[in-house]
């Protein structure tokens, strides 16, 4: 998906386009208001409410009198009432408060990508070195060996497929396969445990201690 990342602090923005693009992302940014009206279309559009040279809620409105479709966030420090409804009545879909965390900031990304339908339908088939994955099908092949998994097991792969040979965050996994960040940090091992047990290549799914899981890609 198509980001664009609006914030004029550059610390912030690299730290934030950094963790966007590990999560697969391609990331434009944008530290005035005027970049980011002039900027080439996107999917999403992250805006920061204070930037230098323009109030964010018109620099709001005027990319959704462009541009009815794209999918806006508000991220700013304005964390009052008044604020967040103003934000909402400028045109964003959603307004996330800083300090934030990422687990937080991608779950409301596909909460607007699904509720305004703006997501391109992610792919049914994937292929990690041997393994073969009909996601559709819920059905997954080790070279000419079915891998017989159960439901969390099998969301779980999916999950380490999708952004296969890159770390995949604790949290982040917890919150696709089990819809929260309060799932035990047991439950997670545990399936990841099952699923190696389950695949002739056990060490394709890697431990990236203090961080998560990453699926080898060959």
């Amino acid at each position: 998906m198509r980001v664009l990342l609006v914030e004029d602090d550059l610390r912030v923005s690299a730290g934030l386009a950094s963790a966007l693009r590990r999560r697969g992302h391609d990331v434009v940014q944008a530290v005035t208001a005027a970049e980011a009206v002039e900027a080439d279309p996107v999917d999403l559009i992250l805006l920061d409410m204070n930037l230098p040279d323009r109030d964010g809620l018109e620099v709001c409105r005027r990319i959704r009198q462009h541009d009815e479709g794209v999918a806006i966030i508000a991220v700013t420090a304005r964390a009052e009432e008044h604020d967040r409804v103003a934000g909402l009545r400028a045109g964003a879909d959603d307004y996330v408060v800083k300090p934030f965390s990422m687990v937080e900031l991608q779950a409301r990304i596909e909460a607007v990508m699904r509720r305004t339908n703006r997501t391109a339908r992610a792919a049914s088939a994937l292929q990690v070195g041997a393994l073969r994955i009909d996601v559709d099908a819920r059905r997954v092949w080790e070279g000419d060996r079915e891998v017989g998994l159960s439901r969390k097991e099998f969301d779980l792969l999916v999950a380490l497929a999708r952004q296969a040979g890159t770390v995949v965050p604790r949290d982040r996994l917890q919150l696709e396969v089990w819809q929260t960040t309060w799932a035990t940090r047991h439950n997670l091992d545990v399936h990841v445990a099952a699923l190696r047990g389950k695949l002739d290549d056990a060490a394709m799914v890697e431990t990236v201690r203090g961080v998560g899981y990453r699926l080898r890609c060959g």
